[in-house]
């Protein structure tokens, strides 16, 4: 015997609900999980529960499709532009060797383009000796996401961040 949750809809047997919640009758009692606050998500892909919405959401880029390339050695195997760029930033992108240079390089790409300028914090430029030579030094973060005004130290972070936080809304890609 058995009957539907009013706050989740599970269809669950008289032991998920306490006496008091089971007098109530149907379409009224509510299961031991939603009295004590216990609220379980689960994937609709592969039906795995999750403790947290945000456990949820890391979860389901394992579903997403592979279908994004890096942008410096075109490698097709990333569910995201966030997760190829993290490939360069990690320095062991075929075309970008080494993490210091990768982040210059991914730094002064970000610079060059116009529709990213938005998401760069203001940079100082370094100037050596008297001949005036200058050199764009990477900031310590210098990406920013202009909604919540956050700033990330690497282009990664901030599209993951765009990605998990404002639902793809003005999502930036490169």
């Amino acid at each position: 015997m058995g009957r539907e949750c009013a706050a989740c809809d599970d269809f669950l047997s008289s032991d998920s609900f306490s006496r008091t919640q089971w007098a109530k009758g149907y379409g009224y009692s509510r299961c031991r999980d939603c009295v004590n606050g216990v609220i379980v998500y689960q994937c609709h892909q592969c039906a795995r529960s999750f403790n947290s919405s945000n456990q949820l959401n890391m979860h389901m880029q394992v579903h997403r499709q592979k279908n994004v390339s890096c942008p410096v050695c075109g490698d097709t195997r990333f569910g995201s532009s966030a997760n190829a760029v993290q490939h360069v930033e990690s320095g062991y992108c075929t075309g970008c060797t080494g993490q210091d240079n990768a982040r210059q390089q991914i730094y002064e790409f970000s610079s060059g383009k116009g529709a990213m300028r938005n998401y760069m914090t203001e940079t100082a430029r370094l100037t050596y000796g008297d001949h005036g030579a200058s050199y764009d030094a990477v900031p310590d973060y210098p990406y920013c996401c202009r909604p919540c005004n956050k700033q990330f130290r690497n282009m990664s972070q901030l599209l993951q961040h765009q990605d998990n936080k404002h639902s793809r809304n003005n999502m930036l890609t490169y």
